[in-house]
């Protein structure tokens, strides 16, 4: 024996014997599966290369096997392919093109018509429109000719559309064993995956595909097909009546809280109007350095750098007040998020029923267009700079309230247990543990509010916030191409101040 050989070890591990689980996990047909997926469990390679079932059936197959998401794949792709295979047998390829020639040759003739009526009463218009309708009459003629070379493409479409489906069933019948062995390895760890040969899903697959692929190929290879398989039948009058409906509930809503929506209004205004004289109304040398000032206590000397370099942009071009009434209407909202958010997500952290109905409330607030809150708003609240903060606070605030619940549901037991056996009370445990051990997250979620209150600015504008928003509103209503460029650079740069400013105490914590 050779000194360099080695002993073969492999060859001392038991293989495990998997046809039971195979056979529990294919169902019917489980021989032809027990082979199949043994040999790639332990080879990695099939050497049964064909499924016939799966080549002649398809998407069939797929369903019945529980393997849906390869259902829905080939389904959408055989009908690609079906769609081709009809429009070249059946499909009138020219039709829209004859369509438009038997119009413009319509068109020429009345043209004709009116043209010889004109010519026996003299008017001098019969030239014009005899000259038109000859150039009618060569539109129609190459409308004819595009028809005809249209129609005479019949056989790529068929050849394609054989194609496709031959490589579709080729691609399914070669690679469904593989398929199929990782659905059965997914099982294996979780039995809740679909398994065996089921008749209910191949009769819901078959029922889909009975739906699908008639309704697909006659929409897509019939020349005109009927009018309420293309256009949804519907009566105006619903829109119509639910638009109104949601009118009146505004309009009585409105009415009934006057007195709520005017003391929210007033709260907004106070806080608005005491930013407005720190930062609006103060002589701008003050200002400057304040803010400077608050940059360099708060995070360090480079933000400090970066602001002063911000503010001399600023006030070169002019947009100093602009700035101003911005970073105010971003201040105001953010704080309101702030006072608001973090407490709702600290209620959220501590009670899972309270988040399971909050949860879908965020979702909406988040996902509704930002132009839809202006709707409600403006019909509660009226226009201003007031309506633009409330519009702005229910887009920005759900991420303070999801960050603050999820960085609290992150700090370890163990950290909160041992605070509780030294005799911590529960609001020392949360001031002095919980949001201490949360502060990176719910830091996240303020960062994340800022930057969506100033996404709002321009959207505010709308409704008579101002600011530098107004200014990109007259950029895009004039096409003012460099004016909207100046400000958005504004705009960034008052995000970053804010940002680097607010988060730089928290920073300056980690570094040390």
């Amino acid at each position: 024996m050779a000194e360099n050989s080695q002993p073969d070890v492999t060859k001392d591990i038991p293989k495990i014997d998997l046809s039971d689980s195979i056979r529990e996990f294919s169902g019917q047909n489980s021989d032809y599966y027990v082979d199949t997926l043994s040999q790639i469990q332990a080879t990695g390679e099939n050497l049964n290369l064909w499924n016939k079932a799966a080549l002649l059936c398809g998407p069939a197959w797929c369903a019945a096997r529980g393997l849906w998401n390869l259902f829905w794949l080939f389904t959408i792709a055989e009908l690609v392919a079906l769609v081709q295979l009809g429009k070249g047998i059946w499909g009138d390829l020219g039709a829209s093109k004859m369509a438009e020639a038997e119009q413009l040759t319509k068109r020429a003739h009345d043209l004709r018509l009116e043209a010889g009526v004109a010519g026996v009463t003299g008017d001098e218009s019969a030239e014009s429109s005899a000259e038109i309708a000859m150039n009618l009459e060569k539109a129609a003629e190459l409308a004819i000719q595009q028809a005809q070379a249209a129609a005479s493409t019949w056989w790529l479409y068929l050849i394609a559309g054989i194609v496709l489906y031959v490589v579709l069933r080729y691609v399914l019948g070669k690679f469904a064993n593989r398929l199929y062995e990782l659905q059965y390895s997914a099982w294996r760890l979780n039995k809740k995956i679909a398994s065996g040969f089921s008749m209910q899903r191949l009769t819901i697959a078959l029922v889909i595909l009975v739906i699908l692929v008639p309704l697909t190929l006659y929409r897509f290879t019939v020349s005109s097909p009927v009018e309420w398989l293309v256009d949804v039948p519907v009566d105006n009058a619903y829109y119509t009546n639910s638009a109104n409906a949601l009118e009146g509930w505004f309009d009585r809503t409105a009415e009934a809280g006057k007195g709520v929506f005017d003391g929210i209004t007033a709260g907004a205004q106070s806080v608005l109007d005491a930013m407005e004289l720190l930062l609006v109304d103060a002589p701008w040398p003050v200002v400057a350095v304040f803010l400077v000032v608050i940059a360099w206590r708060v995070a360090s000397i480079r933000v400090a750098i970066f602001t002063a370099a911000s503010l001399c942009y600023i006030g070169f071009l002019g947009l100093w007040e602009a700035s101003m009434v911005s970073i105010v209407l971003v201040g105001a909202a953010a704080f309101f998020c702030i006072l608001i958010g973090i407490p709702l997500g600290i209620w959220f952290s501590r009670s899972e029923k309270a988040y399971a109905v909050a949860r879908p409330v965020l979702d909406l607030m988040q996902t509704i267009p930002p132009f839809v809150y202006l709707i409600p708003i403006i019909a509660f609240f009226g226009t201003g700079r007031v309506p633009g903060i409330l519009a702005t606070i229910i887009f920005a605030m759900p991420p303070v309230i999801r960050l603050t619940a999820l960085g609290l549901r992150q700090v370890p037991s163990t950290v909160v247990e041992a605070a509780v056996a030294f005799g911590a009370t529960k609001w020392r445990i949360l001031v002095g543990v919980e949001l201490p051990l949360a502060t990176p997250a719910i830091m996240t979620g303020v960062n994340q509010t800022i930057l969506m209150s100033l996404s709002m600015v321009v959207i505010a504008s709308l409704i008579g916030a101002k600011g530098l928003g107004q200014e990109v509103l007259t950029a895009l209503q004039y096409v003012a191409k460099g004016q909207g460029i100046l400000a958005g650079l504004a705009i960034l740069f008052c995000a970053m101040m804010l940002d680097r400013i607010v988060q730089g105490r928290f920073q300056r914590q980690e570094d040390q």
